[in-house]
């Protein structure tokens, strides 16, 4: 974890490499500030909430996750590959949607000198409820 620290400039704290490795273990995933923070604790890492909002936000700058803002709620994605989102609105859960999966034609017009990042697409739904027949 160190030196993968390093290598996006980082400086590699006993907090950051703890965070990171708790990140790394459970595969790609979305995670709250608040669930890293508990997964955290119940390893037994004490740290505050905003060390770990401070960490994460770091680590979505140097490109080790992925910041996916849906409405108030903030996920970080540990998925490094190109993928869009699906979002449950009922359940509030995040998912990855295969890049492969959406078509997307053609782009807005940038701005003079500006080129095209990535585009980030958070497809919503909500499940439809069910009715009993009628009589």
């Amino acid at each position: 974890m160190d030196q993968e620290l390093k290598a996006v400039g980082i400086r590699p704290t006993r907090q950051r490499t703890a965070l990171l490795d708790l990140l790394r273990r459970g595969g790609n995933r979305h995670m709250a500030a608040e669930q890293l923070y508990r997964e955290a604790f119940e390893a037994g890492l004490r740290l505050s909430l905003a060390t770990v909002y401070n960490a994460l936000n770091l680590f979505a700058q140097a490109g080790l996750v992925r910041r996916v803002d849906v409405g108030e709620r903030t996920w970080f994605c540990t998925n490094p590959h190109d993928h869009h989102h699906l979002y449950d609105e009922g359940a509030s859960e995040l998912t990855d949607l295969a890049a492969q999966e959406l078509c997307l034609i053609g782009t807005p017009t940038l701005p003079d000198g500006a080129q095209l990042v990535r585009a980030d697409i958070i497809v919503r739904f909500r499940r439809s409820k069910t009715r009993p027949d009628s009589f």
